[in-house]
């Protein structure tokens, strides 16, 4: 990503946890996290990531709300962020939490077989 994308990406992300938590009504839409918003070089196309409280049925109807709502969302950041034309969003879950969590969890099941072996 450019620089310019880059400091694109920080801003939606930042209006992108404004509107979500408080625009959006939709009882689909759980508590939502945006981690990180990934800009095309050419500023045609966001992909937001977000990681969702629960389990796999709600991050799927979170995801569905967020679709569901994208014109809404996409409108909201054009006015918010000047510029000439507002990035298509899509929205994609963030598994690298789970995937760090999982892996930390397994360290410490290995670090705690080791401490009993001993």
């Amino acid at each position: 990503m450019s620089l310019r994308a880059t400091r694109i990406g920080e801003q939606m992300k930042k209006e992108l946890s404004d509107i979500i938590g408080r625009k959006l009504k939709d009882p689909r839409i759980g508590f939502v996290t945006v981690t990180d918003v990934r800009v095309t070089g050419d500023l045609q196309q966001a992909k937001v990531y977000i990681t969702v409280l629960g389990d796999e049925e709600q991050r799927q109807n979170t995801l569905k709300g967020l679709a569901k709502a994208k014109g809404f969302i996409r409108s909201e950041i054009g006015q918010r962020i000047r510029l000439r034309k507002t990035p298509e969003i899509y929205f994609e879950i963030d598994e690298s939490i789970d995937y760090g969590n999982r892996i930390e969890s397994l360290i410490r099941k290995i670090s705690q077989e080791n401490s009993n072996e001993q």
